[in-house]
């Protein structure tokens, strides 16, 4: 049974994480985008969003060279924030242990998440996420609906998006797979589990919702 869960806010927080996406932005033009300018765009994914960026800028489409050299500059950016001795990440260590325990249980756990590919493999390793549960990161052309039906294809379900945001519940929707939500910025009638839920509550609440 497949699984998809978010990364910032869903099993852990990188404070400033937008702050350091401008900054790459600036080190690749030369001056940053506004927080207006990131507040302004409609997509979620970092393609989406640095794309949307381009086009205002330069007035046409971000190329896949463009995006590579972006996702290692933001790499960068990361790195030289969260390290031993610099900050470190919020980790809610119960919901990253609930999803090595669905692996046990035989689930196919994806970590499905709006960051570049190299900057979401930083993050997956300093929130110390098994190493068993593979890793689908932003792509050229893909919004977040795409990309948890990337993560399914070919997949018999049942299956279930977990996320921490509105932006998460619209896209499961849209791919028509039900959703568990973490925390309190994403309210509706689904399941809510809260950050700092233990491993086994998470497991719990995976079970019911698979079962329904």
């Amino acid at each position: 049974m497949p699984l998809c869960f978010d990364l910032d806010g869903t099993l852990g927080s990188f404070g400033g994480g937008y702050v350091l996406l401008r900054q790459a932005l600036g080190d690749l033009w030369g001056e940053e985008p506004t927080a207006q300018d990131l507040k302004d765009c409609r997509g979620s994914t970092d393609w989406e969003i640095v794309d949307e960026l381009h086009r205002k800028r330069f007035g046409n489409a971000l190329s896949i060279d463009d995006y590579a050299k972006y996702d290692q500059a933001c790499l960068n950016r990361f790195r030289g924030a969260f390290h031993p001795e610099g900050r470190s990440p919020e980790v809610f260590r119960g919901i990253v242990a609930g999803m090595a325990m669905l692996v046990e249980e035989g689930h196919r756990v994806w970590l499905v998440s709006g960051n570049a590919p190299s900057v979401l493999d930083f993050k997956a390793k300093a929130l110390d996420v098994d190493a068993r549960i593979p890793r689908l990161g932003s792509l050229p052309h893909l919004d977040r609906t795409g990309l948890i039906r990337r993560a399914l294809d070919g997949c018999p379900g049942p299956h279930l998006y977990v996320g921490d945001r509105p932006h998460d519940r619209e896209a499961a929707e849209a791919a028509g797979v039900p959703f568990l939500g973490i925390g309190e910025a994403v309210p509706g009638d689904h399941p809510i589990l809260s950050a700092q839920a233990e491993a086994e509550h998470l497991v719990q609440a995976v079970r019911a919702l698979l079962q329904r």
